[in-house]
């Protein structure tokens, strides 16, 4: 039992040492064009999908078939979502090639809506997903949910009149003036999304 122990200590020690040597010699390539190795990417999904899915539980849905939520949410997606997450009729944009993890297609791929929430108030670490809660507030980022929970099946023309159709940004005009508003304490609380979805390459790391 003890050389068990002592030869476990021994691979532990070995594992650490090559892991030093690993990242002190710069060896892993964080470049966003080369993908992770497989068992990489699936811990990295597995850990963000649970951590979310937690957080998501505590999330409370408000009302999301509010006409004039959804309307203002089309405003808010098309500033701040379709360069990403694309809108009807779009295949690609200027942006999305470059991103890995590639963002969902919200034009065709439905997100709980509580998980879409927590990750769109929060954001993701080490993606390209912002955390929109630090200049918006809960019923802003709401409304860009209800809207979502509509686009999938959207047509290109609907699309274009819902966003004709928005409410002004108040929030926006405010955020180009220097007037960043602070996210409110309390609300709600939050939990994520599995938004994501590994992009495709040759090359991996």
């Amino acid at each position: 039992m003890t050389r068990q122990l002592g030869m476990a200590g021994v691979a532990a020690l070995i594992v650490f040492a090559g892991s030093l040597v690993y990242v002190g010699y710069g060896f892993y390539d964080v470049g966003a064009d080369t993908p992770h190795w497989d068992i990489t990417r699936k811990l990295i999904e597995v850990v963000r999908d649970r951590s979310i899915a937690v957080r998501a539980s505590k999330v409370e849905l408000p009302d999301l078939q509010d006409e004039q939520l959804i309307l203002k949410g089309a405003g808010q997606y098309a500033a701040m979502c379709v360069k990403c997450h694309l809108a009807p009729e779009q295949s690609d944009s200027e942006i999305r090639p470059g991103l890995y993890p590639k963002p969902p297609n919200l034009t065709e791929q439905r997100i709980d809506p509580k998980t879409a929430f927590w990750v769109t108030k929060h954001g993701l670490k080490m993606s390209g997903m912002p955390a929109w809660g630090l200049g918006h507030d809960d019923a802003t980022i709401w409304s860009i949910i209800a809207f979502v929970t509509k686009l999938p099946g959207l047509s290109a023309e609907h699309y274009k009149d819902m966003v004709a159709r928005a409410p002004p940004d108040e929030e926006m005009e405010s955020m180009g003036k220097g007037d960043v508003k602070k996210p409110e304490n309390g609300g709600n609380a939050g939990a994520g999304m599995s938004m994501q979805t590994e992009q495709k390459g040759e090359k991996k790391h």
